[in-house]
């Protein structure tokens, strides 16, 4: 996986964590479900980069 995919995949899990503490913080459930939808999404496609890598290797 390249630095670049890294990145960007932690730029989405971070953009998700601020929209559910943000959700949390004004109890809005949509904006908190979103965050949570967004950081699931981050780590799926960290998951599957990391499994590329083992076989790359």
């Amino acid at each position: 996986m390249g630095l670049g995919d890294k990145i960007s995949n932690a730029a989405e899990e971070a953009k998700g964590k601020v929209k559910e503490a943000t959700g949390k913080m004004t109890d809005n459930e949509r904006l908190e479900a979103e965050g949570k939808i967004d950081q699931a999404k981050a780590n799926a496609k960290q998951a599957g980069e990391d499994v590329k890598d083992t076989f790359k290797h």
